[in-house]
């Protein structure tokens, strides 16, 4: 959520910069504006009115005390009145708070000046690209296809228990998803995060920390009983540990990775683009999070890009990233690079991570403060990254690795998995 007092000090500059999201946020901003003018006019109107009330309260008592009953009186009825107009006004006061607190929820953060300006993902820039496309035979195989014929990943079976989206991993296939978890959270733990299990469910407060409430309400589930909603992410249930947190600076940075599964409710079409592990409502997760002192958060955002960078060079899987423009970003995230693996079976790419830079939007939400070495509080910046999604990496595995002979495992999969091939 942006600063209030950054809108009102840079309102046309956030109008500017909210264009490259291709939005005209000049109706919002306005709206903020006018309804904090009335949010402070009304609280002067209320703070008058308590402090003419008190100022009676005080008369009345010295009345009392001076015999003068019918004067004290008098003036009990005016304060009756001043009760009831600080109550009237009281209520103006937090129906307005409420209202600017809703519309605040609805401007998305700043792009940050490295992100293009563009509509759609054919805007987005290319910043890097490594790694062979391995050359396979003509009657090499998608994903979905090699699952199938060595018995690896059931699509059917998993519409039989629940519904499409949610596949039946098998045998080796079972094994190999468990590897790339161990390796992952093995790579992060490694790297300096610690790790951390979190709850698959998250309460109302928490979906509204992170931003995902009210922008995506309906991509994700709920469970209704419980006013409870499953997790889209890792990010969310460990982002949310620092809500209401005020910390030191000697406590940064604070680095976190975790694995979860994460349940999304996006809109399904039909087409091999999204045939297979390329969309699911389920799927496994490794997360990475850190929050950082503000001068050093994008320092930390370059380091975490080059973290996963390493993560698929020992993978060897081809891989690019690319800069996301103003049309294509999340609502939260002030920049953000994602990395997509390239599919030679399917001759397309497919993003398998995504690591944003959220600055203070998800901490202003979250009340994420810490203390400078004037004694200030200050908010955190807070980043995230998939480190890795499983379906997609397994997916590009299972299609460049394989050979007339079956699939080939990457070397460094090896030791957690316990075989070299499926066959």
């Amino acid at each position: 959520m942006l600063q209030l007092q950054a809108i009102r000090d840079t309102k046309n500059e956030i109008i500017t910069a909210l264009k490259k999201r291709n939005i005209d946020a000049a109706p919002l901003i306005e709206g903020v504006i006018e309804l904090d003018e009335k949010r402070r006019a009304t609280q002067t109107q209320l703070d008058n009115v308590l402090a003419e009330s008190n100022k009676l309260s005080k008369e009345i008592g010295e009345l009392f005390k001076s015999g003068k009953a019918q004067e004290a009186n008098t003036l009990k009825e005016k304060t009756g009145a001043l009760k009831e107009e600080s109550k009237q006004l009281g209520e103006v006061l937090n129906s307005t708070a409420e209202e600017l607190q809703n519309v605040l929820y609805q401007i998305p953060n700043v792009p940050n000046d490295l992100v293009p300006a563009g509509s759609s993902e054919e805007d987005n820039i290319e910043v890097f690209k490594e790694g062979e496309i391995p050359v396979l035979n003509t009657d090499a195989l998608p994903h979905w296809e090699l699952a199938k014929k060595y018995d690896i990943i059931d699509f059917e079976l998993g519409v039989k228990i629940t519904g499409a989206g949610f596949p039946v991993y098998k045998g080796k296939g079972a094994r190999l998803q468990r590897a790339l978890i161990s390796y992952f959270l093995d790579k992060n733990t490694v790297a300096g995060y610690t790790e951390i299990q979190v709850p698959h469910l998250v309460n109302e407060a928490s979906g509204f920390g992170t931003g995902q409430l009210p922008d995506k309400e309906g991509q994700m589930y709920h469970v209704g009983e419980d006013n409870l909603y499953l997790i889209p992410t890792a990010e969310v249930p460990v982002t949310n540990i620092f809500r209401d947190v005020i910390l030191n600076e000697s406590d940064f940075p604070i680095c976190y990775t975790g694995h979860t599964p994460c349940f999304r409710r996006e809109a399904g079409s039909y087409g091999a683009h999204v045939r297979g592990l390329n969309r699911l409502h389920q799927f496994d997760k490794v997360e990475i999070v850190r929050v950082e002192h503000p001068d050093n958060s994008y320092k930390a955002l370059d380091g975490m890009v080059e973290h996963v960078k390493n993560i698929l060079r020992e993978l060897k899987l081809p891989y690019r990233i690319l800069r996301l423009c103003g049309g294509d970003l999340g609502f939260t995230s002030a920049l953000t690079y994602d990395f997509e693996v390239f599919s030679t079976a399917q001759d397309r790419w497919l993003e398998i991570s995504s690591v944003s830079n959220f600055e203070t939007y998800q901490a202003n939400r979250l009340r994420l403060r810490y203390k400078d070495e004037n004694g200030k509080n200050q908010l955190a910046h807070t980043l995230n990254g998939s480190s890795l999604a499983l379906p997609r990496v397994l997916a590009g595995i299972l299609e460049n690795y394989q050979t007339a002979d079956g699939i080939q495992i990457p070397e460094a999969l090896v030791p957690y998995c316990g075989f070299e091939m499926i066959d």
